[in-house]
């Protein structure tokens, strides 16, 4: 079982990847028709929702290390199962990347660049500061956990959680996209930093650490105040 709990992270996580990040390296800025952030933030959303439903009856659709370990710390996941998730979601975004970095390649004078990667100061977007940075991705990672954990309680309507974590994920890029180019998922962040042809890989640290501690505290404060069984 545990196999094919890999297996759906796996695919879930390079899915998320290969959708989203294609949107922001393929279609944004396309000239006159690009989709531009309303887009790339609905492209992330819908990567989720549409895995979720395909594959989450089977992991638990989490495609992300800061949702392993914010389930985790709200007492729904087994801490067994943390590393080989975590694993299958790098490998997984990982693979993601290469193949939209091989179809990007496929155009004529295409350079790699930024690659869809997260960052600060002169990586970011909007170029904000480490402290801004950071503060967004732990709030983001904070409500998007809260998201999932609402959703999923066993007294939320059935059947709709998808809908509401991908929309929310879709909320969470237009709001900072502009700041981080927004992460809220190490694996995503790994897997384009990967690829980029800029100093993402120095920066990659900010997009481990505060993710996870965002998710952490969710956990936690969804556990100790909002859980509806103990």
């Amino acid at each position: 079982m545990l196999s094919k709990k890999m297996g759906a992270e796996f695919f879930g996580t390079f899915w998320l990847v290969l959708g989203g990040c294609g949107s922001a390296v393929l279609a944004a800025g396309f000239p006159e028709l690009g989709i531009g952030f309303v887009g790339v933030s609905l492209a992330f959303g819908l990567t989720v929702l549409t895995m979720a439903y395909a594959v989450g009856h089977i992991s638990g659709g989490h495609f992300n290390p800061a949702v392993s370990f914010g389930l985790w710390s709200a007492g729904k996941f087994e801490t067994k199962e943390l590393l080989p998730y975590i694993a299958a979601q790098v490998i997984g975004g990982s693979l993601g990347a290469f193949v939209l970095y091989m179809i990007a390649s496929g155009q004529l004078g295409f350079e790699a660049a930024g690659f869809a990667s997260n960052g600060f100061g002169e990586l970011s977007p909007g170029k904000f500061n480490l402290t801004a940075v950071i503060i967004a991705e732990v709030v983001m990672t904070f409500m998007f956990l809260f998201i999932i954990l609402g959703a999923t309680d066993e007294k939320a309507p059935a059947g709709f959680a998808p809908i509401a974590i991908g929309l929310g994920l879709t909320l969470i890029h237009l709001i900072s996209i502009p700041v981080s180019n927004t992460s809220v998922n190490p694996a995503r962040s790994t897997a384009a930093a990967l690829f980029a042809d800029t100093a993402a890989m120095g920066q990659l640290w900010v997009f481990w650490v505060a993710p996870i501690a965002g998710a952490i505290l969710a956990g936690v404060v969804w556990k100790l105040f909002f859980a509806t069984s103990k």
